[in-house]
């Protein structure tokens, strides 16, 4: 489709005025950055890969009930989405401990967690995405209590169905971060997930070696991302060669 006005500049994605009011295109670059976009580097490939993974894990979410902001895949590179307005966290939830949370808490990565965590961090990459308790994210006004409940019951829904998808095909699902939107229908708002959800987003490991499918590979020097993210998209058979139509998600229970 014919390029329009960029209006936003991220990292790993950018957004274009859509062809329809209430719609935007996502553009998905190969760009991959970590620890606040210290360490930068260009990924060939990834940005398909991950437009391709973001399409079918919001496509299973559609499946079962839960609202996001994904219309349709455009091309390798570009998706149309809803616009909706951003609310300011990232909402981490945790199935095992990893990364800031092993180094913050002192747990050995990999440790299994009684219960999913779901925690908060202001999205401003200047301040480092510091972690924030809900007391702060209700007086600031980010969000309202009965938001932060939907907010929380939304991540754990995702966190179920990611977690059956991911088993099925030998992946563990350590983590992972989500971005909620508000949209407004009539005098109604409601909240979905927004953003992407890919190998970027969530820490993958092999259920048999402990291999990283992630961003970690990237982060860690472990590897080439492009290869870990290929891995991903083969299990679940949705590599961009073989990508119409993208099989159902499996959900194992």
């Amino acid at each position: 489709m014919a390029r329009r006005k960029k209006i936003y500049e991220g990292k790993a994605k950018d957004l274009f005025e859509g062809p329809e009011p209430g719609t935007l295109v996502q553009y998905f670059k190969d760009d991959a950055t970590a620890f606040n976009a210290e360490k930068h580097d260009t990924i060939d490939g990834k940005g398909a890969l991950n437009n391709i993974l973001s399409e079918y894990f919001m496509n299973g979410l559609t499946q079962i009930g839960v609202p996001n902001h994904f219309i349709k895949r455009l091309n390798m590179r570009e998706q149309l989405i809803r616009s909706c307005e951003i609310v300011p966290l990232e909402v981490i939830v945790r199935n095992y401990a990893a990364g800031s949370m092993s180094k913050r808490m002192g747990i050995e990565e990999g440790t299994q967690l009684p219960r999913p965590i779901v925690e908060f961090s202001y999205k401003d990459d200047s301040l480092g995405d510091p972690l924030v308790p809900e007391e702060y994210i209700i007086a600031l006004n980010w969000a309202s209590q009965q938001d932060l409940d939907d907010i929380i019951a939304l991540a754990l829904r995702v966190n179920d169905f990611l977690s059956g998808v991911m088993y099925g095909v030998g992946i563990k699902l350590i983590d992972f971060k989500i971005e909620i939107g508000r949209v407004w229908e009539g005098d109604f708002m409601r909240l979905i997930v927004a953003d992407e959800i890919s190998p970027d987003s969530c820490r993958l490991w092999d259920i048999k070696t402990g291999e990283k499918l992630d961003k970690d590979v990237f982060r860690r020097d472990l590897g080439n991302l492009t290869d870990a993210y290929t891995e991903v998209a083969r299990r679940l058979g949705v590599l961009p060669g073989n990508v119409a139509p993208a099989p159902k998600p499996t959900i194992v229970h």
